[in-house]
């Protein structure tokens, strides 16, 4: 008994003071009184006692330690109780532990650290409840227990589909009993062979079938009476006193209310079968609800099911079932006697019985799995009772619905209305105890996946002998069991061998146990049950609601068998329990754990010393040494340690070994924790249907050191980790499905729950449901907490939590938690009995559907397998690189576009210099010839413009700025206009009166605030004199609103063009020589700097004729343009190239989008344009806004075939999923899958590459994302991993020259190297238009020369990483074409671990994770890598997106995120063209304007 922790006898205390005492450590562990309250009361108890205890020595109580917060001087009385009940979970309950959690975080700690608070149970919400174990619990797979944090499988089977809805019908009885006859059974329990090699059951059936005569008539009913659902069960009075034959059964409720008459009825009828004359006597009974099975009535109805089964069933006139099919036993919980008639009914008919829990909707957590069971087994039939079919989902036509993922299955009611009467010269097959499969037993792995163990009829009955053996059962006993009865323990004694040894069987379902968690106590009292088999949340259920309750005795068990006993942290309970019923007759050596797996069946279990069973022992290990697989053990002083009893010997007639977990199975050395496997003849035999791993779990060959066999028997693996101790016991420290192998070490999942468990839950998690599970991030498992918070636990107090389970796990385990979230109290999914369902936790996790309301991530601390950051090497020079590419046969990356001299007489192209040249000359020529067409959103022409039209508004805008804006020649002049005809007139009139033309996106008037700076900012950067407008956008300059965001004083002279006089000018300026300023060009790029850049004459018409030439444009053309008319190629192609070529461009403003998205393409169409321009935020809006009506397009006669060429228009490495979907989607309206492209252009060039009518298609190559991150291409197959598709941007434009270089050195590179695009053509532009001129940066921008090679030419520095490769296509001009790649803004690249990384990638990564993520943007903050996602759906689903974002940028770039912004939709900024503007975000985030839905700090 020493080896129990039993309580020191210094001084002897009374019973009822010690009763009393341990109903006060109860009441404070519950919070129902204080602390206070309960030192007095206590002091007052104690104290006559007080001068004997004075002398005990406190040093002995090690064990006995409780979690209270005065552990002062020895003089302070203590009960020596084992372990207080705390009120969270008893099997994870060590005081130790609790301890052990509390000085680890008070390390942590300067202030004093509080001990564990007591906690009120979380079950005071209604009176009905006061003792009402909670229907949940935590990560236990299999039962629902209180406090109840994770075993992750507390029975190696898990995920049974879900808890049925009637439980809560059931009848307020005690349960069940049933009786059939077996091999007789010798008084020492040890069980005589059949004879002949009968099979268990044939061998019952046929003995029981000897003894009966024609069999009773059936009375059978379903479970009736639901009226009583709070009151104790009316319970069948025991039969034990009255003489075998005649059962007087005395029928009262618990509080003396009479049963109803139909139920009273029902029992006359029962007993008159009884009281019939020449019945055998009753050898054993279920009582349940009112329904006692007899040994004959099993017989009889089980024959009555194996007859309709084979012969009443048919489907196209064959029998629906042959013997050797597989049936599916569906039944509730709260039905043991119609189980057991399926059960054995198939086994007579040879039929092999697949019980599985009952389904309740389509989606039950893990139904699919069990689903995917039946359709492998090839099940087509369920049975079932009356009252669950009426409870299942039914579909329109009343038939059952077929359930997620389920083979469509008849329903068969098992009922005896619905059965057929055998003939009486009917008899089933008696068949041999073969390796037949008797029946099929369903298991959850640690994936979720569901399999089916089959265990054969000599397995079976093999099984039943060992336990009838090992228990000593014998005849007429008495088992009551908690158990679910259709697996596990459950179904081995309650149904198998208690059958065998005519045994009484009293089931309590687990919907009474909701009800009243004593009731397993009070059958065990009533029918003096000899033996009893429960979980340790059974025990520790009856522990919170034993008050009170003085009748109880539990003297009469000899067994009282633990049947998670496995559980590591299942003393506790077992402690706890005895401490308390000790003093009520339970006897210290009755506790027997045993340990089982769905694989081996039962290991082992402790017998009573009566039984010949050693003294039971502890373990007190070490939990670092567990973590690398060894035993060290430990004293309790010690903080991290794992305290585990014994769960006794092995089965008779098994021999067990333990191997290595991983690899080949050698036996572990005597120190080492492994994997039990048993080998015997009581053992599952397969998985059924996957021959590849029945042959590594139950054929396996365990190896000695040397690599010989031990055994010519193979063994079977149980999945339960442990070693044998002294006197051959078996210790169990965990399970294979809970283990986390995290670096080196592995983690049990339970320990990690108990530690979070320690650090004082109560305040915030709900019912102790805690689940703890891994998911592989970056080649090793990461650790993962998931936890119900309480509705009232503030955001505060959770975090606080949060941090210091942190905190707790990382001092006791030595190990990270990856990831740590609250979810809301009972949202995570249940396992059919209450606890949570953690395969389909983490199934939720990973697809982002978990929506927890906190979380808390630690990359930074647990990825400690990162590869190393990048060292930079002195870089090779640039000479050496040039020879280093000569030797190895690489030409230089440089490539050009068309000769500009070959392509046209000089003569044009000198009468071109000026456009105000050309528009003058083409208003002379070709007057009426229309250049512009401008379509509103209807796509109605709302203004035009002929060449002389154009001309003559021009002039008079020329006029007024002269004559009204007093202007003179050189002056820099603002244009503020929507996009339209106006702004194209009032540009060539600047230029007609010798001003610099400057076009601004006029302020939106719903977003001054953001929108009217920027106008402000470039009309004073570009020391603008005048602005030029229309009315309305002048009065909006001039308002109140906008004097809020800007000083409206200092804007310079505003004149509106709306109403101007019909005035010429005097002369047409004409510049004095090409190189002049011709307009400024001003832009914000992405990294939010604002540069103008000029353009001088000559550059511009430069432009136009690259364009022309390359787009082959002529006055009989028409283009089409949806592009913003302020900067860059827009504006050219907007305002400049139709006056320079003279085609017509029909003008489509994007804004006008908004309000009819398919605008643009109904343009195309209609004008029959060959050329289109457009941006990728119209491409995004045509896909994202048309993808459904394209049927609706080609009926109104939308027709894309006319287009050859339609180009986005960017300053960006290509979207190539973008335009990839716009072609696949609009291929209906007859668009060429290769018309679409992209153009490339810069603040130095603003057109360098345009694909174009004529030459190759562009070309898609893949690059390996790892090897840009060096700055190196690596070219890879299209599909392999981190591969990254590119398409060319385009065709180099006619006389541009392109070069790579290197971006440090500044030497040329070879073909195919990652370096800076620098651009060599007439219209680059002539350098930055700033304020401060900073001439070192125009320098360096726009005349770069090579440090080696080619020194002569000047370049401009496009800021943009790229590599030109040689195709294998040709060009117009016959020679191999060149293509450019961009790959992306240097600006924007973000420098993090030595590498380089672009945005870009690490966005499409995140955008890809989730499909609630509508878009993303990252910047960097003070080394931090910050990822800003807009949520395009529920906010509850915000964090979900925490841990996804985090994975997916780890996984892929090997980056940590330090922030998670969740953001709504729009929140990131656009510019025109569609690019994110990053740095606007940055300096938003940072200044606290982003309004984010969710932060998230990593860690």
């Amino acid at each position: 008994m020493a080896d129990r922790g039993c309580p020191l006898e210094a001084v002897p205390l009374p019973t009822e003071v010690r009763e009393s005492l341990a109903e006060l450590e109860l009441e404070l562990s519950e919070g129902d009184i204080t602390q206070k309250g309960y030192e007095k009361k206590r002091a007052k108890l104690l104290a006559r006692y007080i001068p004997l205890i004075q002398g005990v020595d406190l040093s002995l109580q090690a064990d006995s330690r409780t979690t209270g917060p005065s552990q002062t001087a020895a003089a302070t009385p203590k009960q020596p109780k084992s372990r207080p009940t705390n009120s969270r979970d008893e099997r994870f309950c060590s005081d130790v532990h609790t301890e052990a959690v509390q000085a680890a975080l008070a390390k942590y700690k300067e202030r004093k650290v509080p001990m564990p608070s007591k906690r009120r149970s979380a079950l005071v919400h209604s009176s009905v409840d006061t003792y009402t174990p909670p229907d949940t619990s935590s990560a236990s797979e299999d039962e629902g227990s209180l406090w109840r944090p994770g075993r992750l499988t507390s029975t190696p089977l898990q995920s049974r589909p879900s808890v049925e809805p009637w439980l809560d019908r059931v009848i307020q009885g005690s349960s069940t009993s049933s009786s059939a006859s077996s091999t007789s059974s010798h008084p020492g329990g040890r069980p005589a062979t059949v004879p002949s090699a009968a099979s268990a059951l044939t061998g019952l059936a046929a003995h029981a079938h000897i003894d009966l005569h024609p069999a009773p008539p059936d009375v059978t009913t379903g479970l009736g009476l639901g009226e009583h659902l709070h009151c104790e069960r009316p319970q069948v009075a025991s039969v034990r006193g009255v003489p075998r034959g005649c059962s007087g059964s005395i029928l009262e409720t618990a509080d003396g209310v009479p049963v109803s008459s139909r139920v009273s009825s029902k029992i006359q009828q029962l007993l008159n079968t009884l009281k019939r004359p020449k019945r055998p006597p009753l050898k054993e009974f279920f009582v349940d609800d009112f329904e006692e099975l007899l040994e004959g009535k099993l017989w009889s109805r089980s024959l009555k099911l194996a007859y309709t089964l084979l012969n009443k069933l048919t489907s196209k006139n064959e029998p629906l079932l042959k013997p050797g099919d597989r049936v599916a036993l569906v039944f509730p919980n709260s039905d043991p006697v119609m189980f057991m008639v399926a059960f054995y009914g198939c086994l007579l008919a040879e039929l092999i019985p697949v019980p599985i829990e009952v389904p309740l909707t389509r989606k039950d957590a893990g139904s699919q799995q069990v689903g995917f069971l039946l359709g492998s087994c090839g099940v087509v039939l369920a049975l079932t009772t009356d009252a669950c079919q009426k409870g299942l989902p039914k579909a329109q036509t009343g038939e059952v619905v077929t359930f997620k993922g389920w083979p469509p299955l008849t329903w068969l009611v098992v009922d005896g209305k619905h059965l057929a009467k055998p003939p009486k010269d009917w008899h089933p097959q008696a068949q041999d105890a073969g390796d037949g499969t008797a029946y099929i037993e369903y298991k959850t792995s640690k994936e979720g996946s569901t399999v089916g163990i089959t265990v054969s009829h000599a397995s079976l009955l093999a099984h039943c002998r060992a336990l009838t053996q090992a228990c000593g059962y014998s005849e007429a006993e008495t088992l009551t069991n908690v158990l679910d009865f259709k697996r596990d323990a459950g179904l081995w004694h309650g149904v198998l061998t208690s059958v065998m040894n005519r045994m009484h069987v009293i089931s309590v379902p687990y919907a009474l146990m909701k009800v009243n968690p004593l009731s397993w106590i009070q059958k065990v009292c009533t029918y003096k049950a000899r033996a009893a088999l429960v979980k340790s949340r059974d025990m520790h259920w009856s522990l919170l609601a034993q008050r009170g309750q003085r009748d109880i005795s539990l003297s009469s068990l000899r067994m009282l068998i633990v049947a998670d006993g496995a559980n590591p942290w299942s003393i506790s309970s077992c402690d706890a329990f005895l401490n308390v019923f000790q003093s009520r007759g339970l006897r210290p050596e009755v506790i027997c754990p045993c340990a089982s797996s769905s694989e081996a069946l039962t290991v082992a279990v402790r017998r009573p010393p009566d039984l010949g069973g050693p003294p039971p022992r502890k373990a007190i290990l070490s939990m670092s040494g567990l973590s690398y697989g060894v035993i060290r053990v430990d004293t309790e002083e010690k903080l991290a340690v794992l305290t585990v009893q014994d769960v006794g010997q092995v089965m008779p007639g098994a021999n067990v070994c333990v191997v290595k977990v991983e690899g080949t199975p050698y036996l572990c050395k005597t120190d080492e924790v492994g994997e039990i496997c048993v080998s015997s003849s009581a053992t599952g035999t397969a998985y059924y249907g996957l021959l590849g791993i029945t042959k590594s779990v139950f054929e396996t060959v365990p190896l000695t050191a040397g690599g010989a066999p031990i055994s010519d028997r193979p063994f079977t693996r149980t999945g339960l980790l442990g070693f044998i101790g002294p006197d051959n016991l078996v210790f169990i420290v965990g399970k294979l499905d809970g283990l986390m192998a995290v670096g080196v070490r592995r983690h049990s999942a339970d320990d990690v729950v108990a530690t979070a468990l320690a650090v004082e839950p109560m305040k915030f998690v709900y019912r102790g449901r805690i689940a703890v599970f891994s998911v592989t991030v970056l080649h090793d498992d990461r650790i993962v907490l998931v936890a119900e918070q309480r509705p009232d636990a503030s955001e505060e107090d959770s975090f606080q939590w949060m941090s210091r389970v942190l905190q707790a796990i990382d001092s006791i385990h030595q190990v990270g938690v990856y990831c740590l979230a609250l979810v809301p109290a009972n949202t995570l999914p249940k396992a059919p009995l209450g606890g949570i369902h953690i395969s389909e936790t983490k199934q939720r996790f990973l697809e982002g559907t978990l929506h927890p309301c906190n979380v808390l991530m630690c990359p930074h601390t647990c990825v400690t397998n990162l590869p190393k950051p990048r060292q930079k090497q002195p870089e090779v020079g640039p000479a050496s690189m040039i020879v280093g590419n000569l030797v190895a046969g690489k030409r230089l990356a440089q490539a050009s576009g068309r000769e500009l001299t070959h392509l046209e007489d000089s003569d044009q192209a000198r009468k071109f210099l000026f456009l105000a040249d050309v528009l003058q000359w083409r208003a002379h020529t070709t007057p009426d010839h229309p250049l512009f067409l401008l379509l509103n959103a209807k796509g109605t022409v709302t203004s035009t413009a002929t060449c002389v039209q154009l001309h003559k508004k021009a002039e008079r805008v020329a006029a007024a700025l002269m004559e009204r804006g007093r202007l003179s020649i050189g002056d820099h002049v603002a244009l503020v206009y929507p996009p339209g005809v106006d702004l194209i007139a009032t540009f060539y009139g600047c230029l007609y009166c010798g001003c610099v033309p400057v076009t601004v996106r006029p302020p939106h008037p719903q977003n001054l605030a953001t929108t009217l700076p920027t106008v402000k900012m470039i009309v004073e950067v570009s020391k603008s004199v005048c602005v030029l407008t229309t009315q309305a956008i002048m009065r909006l300059l001039k308002s109140k609103e906008a004097a809020a965001t800007v000083d409206i004083r200092t804007w310079p002279t505003i004149l509106d063009t709306d109403d101007i006089p019909k005035k010429k000018v005097a002369s047409i300026f004409r510049p004095p020589s090409p190189d002049v300023l011709a307009y400024l060009d001003f832009s914000v790029s992405t990294t939010g700097i604002l540069a103008g850049v000029k353009m001088s004459h000559a550059a511009t018409s430069a432009l136009c004729r690259s364009i022309k030439l390359q787009c082959e444009l002529y006055p009989s053309r028409q283009i089409a343009i949806c592009l913003d008319p302020y900067c860059g190629l827009g504006f050219a192609l907007w305002c400049l190239c139709s006056v320079y070529s003279g085609h017509q461009s029909v003008l489509v403003p994007p804004l006008e989008l908004e309000s009819n998205v398919s605008l643009w393409l109904s343009a195309v169409s209609q004008y029959k344009a060959r050329v289109t321009f457009c941006s990728y935020s119209v491409m995004e809006m045509c896909t994202k806004g048309l993808g459904t009506q394209t049927g609706a397009l080609r009926m109104r006669g939308v027709n894309l075939s006319c287009v050859r060429t339609c180009m986005v228009v960017a300053e960006e490495r290509p979207r190539i999923t973008l335009t990839q979907s716009f072609s696949k989607l609009f291929k209906d309206l007859g668009l060429s899958a290769r018309a679409v492209s992209t153009t490339f252009g810069c603040r130095v060039n603003v057109a360098i590459c345009l694909q174009g009518t004529a030459g190759p298609d562009p070309t898609t190559v893949y690059v390996d994302m790892r090897a840009l991150r060096h700055d190196r291409v690596r070219l890879v197959e299209r599909g392999s991993p981190h591969s990254l598709p590119l398409m060319e941007s385009g065709k180099i434009l006619p006389g541009v020259k392109v070069i790579i270089a290197h971006t440090e050195t500044k030497g040329p590179l070879g073909d195919s190297h990652l370096g800076e695009i620098w651009v060599s053509s007439p219209h680059n532009a002539t350098g930055y238009y700033t304020v401060y001129g900073e001439e070192a940066l125009h320098a360096d921008h726009f005349s770069a020369r090579l440090s080696f090679g080619d020194t002569q030419t000047i370049w401009a520095r496009t800021g943009y990483l790229g590599f030109l490769r040689r195709t294998e296509l040709t060009d117009a001009s016959g020679e191999r074409h060149d293509a450019l790649y961009v790959v992306g803004s240097l600006d924007e690249t973000l420098e993090l671990r030595g590498m380089r990384y672009h945005p870009i990638d690490i966005e499409t990564s995140v955008i890809r994770a989730h499909r609630s993520i509508a878009e993303c943007a990252v910047f960097t903050w003070t080394n931090l890598l910050v990822v800003v996602v807009e949520l395009e759906g529920l906010e509850q689903d915000a964090l979900d997106l925490v841990a996804l974002v985090t994975n997916v940028v780890l996984e892929e770039h090997y980056l940590v995120v330090g922030v998670v912004v969740i953001v709504d939709p729009g929140v990131i900024p656009i510019n025109s063209r569609g690019e994110k503007q990053r740095m606007h975000l940055r300096d938003g985030f940072l200044a606290d304007q982003l309004d984010p839905i969710y932060v998230a700090y990593n860690m």
